[in-house]
């Protein structure tokens, strides 16, 4: 049977870098287990924090992209107006804009249908940005 759920999921806060949080995530949609084919799109309601898709197996790929991304939007940069919410801030939403806000997925047999070194990636673009709120809608066939 086709069927549409939509469902709010709150992360634990951590604090700046990339982190794995597929596993959290999975934790919160036990209706994933019942789904035989279709999508799970996940969606975070902040401009400052991002998701992606990338390695989650060795956590020094986690650190590289943090290293990385503070060089590309670095704090303090003489050009930024948007100055008034703390250094961490602008540098923030630029890293947001450039890895976006959601993902969509595929499940499969009650599994998302990553590959083998792929997982849900948290950007944590701020010093200290606290619980990140999801939107997670699921669409397909349910077992009934």
């Amino acid at each position: 049977m086709f069927q549409l759920i939509q469902k709010n999921i709150r992360l634990q806060p951590r604090p700046l870098g990339f982190h794995l949080v597929t596993d959290e995530i999975l934790a919160q949609l036990p209706e994933l287990a019942q789904m035989r084919a279709g999508s799970c799109h996940l969606f975070i309601q902040h401009t400052s924090a991002s998701l992606s898709i990338n390695e989650n197996a060795d956590p020094s790929v986690r650190v590289d992209l943090q290293s990385h991304f503070s060089r590309l939007a670095p704090r303090n940069a003489d050009y930024y107006t948007h100055t008034y919410e703390g250094p961490d801030d602008m540098p923030a939403h630029i890293q947001a804009a450039l890895l976006g806000a959601s993902v969509l997925l595929p499940v499969t047999n009650g599994r998302l249908n990553l590959g083998t070194w792929q997982g849900v990636i948290l950007g944590e673009h701020r010093d200290s940005g606290g619980a990140r709120r999801i939107v997670a809608t699921l669409q397909g066939e349910f077992d009934q």
